[in-house]
């Protein structure tokens, strides 16, 4: 069943909202500074069937789309809550969705939906590529019934929080393909019988609780049939599900930038400096006015963004767009609150310091916005590429 209509995502809204009202500022806050996991609330939402909104029914989802998907994470983060401890379930579920087996799918989709595993885990970037995915050196030597991988990865949340992992690794050396993209492949790691058996993971403190780590594979032996699709095709399998990936998170941008305008509008009615609310000059109206305007833009390209996604048209450039003006306009709208607040902006118990440092992150992950502007340029401007 699909929510389609403005009320169905008035009422799917309301439901995220009511649920996020049970973990008010002051949980977030106390997360934050312990640099806990938020489990009870990932639990409620998984309990809820948030996270398996995108699962199709036959595997124990709701089978919605990507546009629900991103009202979800959008609701979440409007309330003060922060997604990013669990969105990822939403977007690597789709590689296993759309490429892997049905033999894989029926064993672990059912379980991703009920809440029995959790796959929050994705391994890509690498110490010495970054964005150079094609470039990367962690390498998967198949050795008769396993996969005997060896190399390292960086930045990779939630490893520790999750029993399942997306890793994509090279199959083929780089020197031995004729495309750049070819030799890398996909696969389901069980990191509960991973960790400790040839996968180190390190923690890595960020100024946000977003609970990172560093991996080292030293000879980790990984069924072979948990390879995800065919061997070699693995790039493209990861791109398949990029644009999910940034029309979900431009609405968890969204999200926190309408929480920055909402308590920045009622912070300068109620704040009174020379006998007069703040908000009554125009110098801290205009900013604030000014960051609504753009989230209402960045709000209107990721419906368009998640539209076309959910019809199966391409949306490389408006997906792209979406999660560029999302991830800007967040940005704006913290700077504005922060100002607007002054020097309570910075204090722990406003909950804007916090806001604002997780906000912070979308512009440079889950890719840098100075490469969404080097894709327009090329694929949709049609200038000269650049690297």
């Amino acid at each position: 069943m699909r929510v389609g209509s403005a009320e169905d995502l008035s009422q799917l809204r309301t439901a995220v909202k009511d649920l996020c009202g049970n973990f008010p500022n002051e949980y977030w806050r106390e997360v934050d500074q312990k640099r806990d996991y938020p489990k009870a609330f990932v639990d409620a939402v998984t309990e809820a069937g948030y996270l398996a909104a995108l699962v199709p029914e036959k595997y124990g989802g709701s089978g919605l789309g990507i546009l629900e998907g991103s009202v979800i994470l959008e609701e979440i983060n409007r309330s003060g809550g922060h997604s990013g401890a669990c969105h990822a379930q939403m977007y690597t579920m789709g590689t296993l969705l759309r490429h892997g087996s049905e033999e894989q799918k029926s064993r672990y989709l059912p379980k991703i939906a009920s809440g029995e595993l959790r796959l929050q885990s994705f391994g890509v970037t690498e110490p010495n590529t970054g964005s150079d995915t094609t470039k990367l050196k962690t390498m998967a030597v198949r050795k008769g019934g396993r996969y005997v991988i060896n190399g390292q990865k960086v930045f990779i949340s939630r490893v520790l929080q999750s029993d399942l992992m997306i890793l994509l690794a090279r199959t083929t050396p780089l020197d031995k393909v004729v495309k750049k993209s070819q030799g890398l492949s996909v696969f389901l790691v069980d990191l509960c019988e991973a960790i400790g058996h040839g996968l180190t993971v390190r923690p890595i403190r960020t100024m946000m609780n977003h609970h990172t780590t560093e991996l080292f594979f030293d000879n980790l032996e990984v069924p072979a049939e948990n390879l995800i699709g065919e061997e070699g095709d693995g790039f493209k399998y990861i791109l398949d599900g990029m644009n999910a990936e940034r029309c979900l998170i431009a609405g968890e941008c969204i999200g926190d930038g309408y929480w920055f305008v909402e308590r920045a509008k009622n912070y300068a009615s109620e704040r009174v400096i020379f006998d007069r609310p703040i908000g009554k000059n125009q110098g801290v109206q205009f900013p604030i006015a000014k960051a609504y305007v753009n989230l209402r833009a960045a709000d209107l390209m990721r419906f368009e963004a998640a539209h076309l996604f959910d019809q199966g048209l391409p949306c490389g450039a408006e997906a792209n767009m979406a999660l560029h003006l999302g991830a800007g306009a967040a940005w704006e709208a913290g700077n504005v609150a922060i100002q607007t607040y002054g020097g309570y902006g910075f204090a722990v118990e406003y909950d804007i310091e916090r806001k604002f440092r997780e906000a912070r992150l979308h512009q440079v992950a889950p890719i840098s916005t100075n490469m969404i502007l080097s894709y327009v340029a090329e694929h949709v401007l049609g200038l000269p590429r650049s690297y």
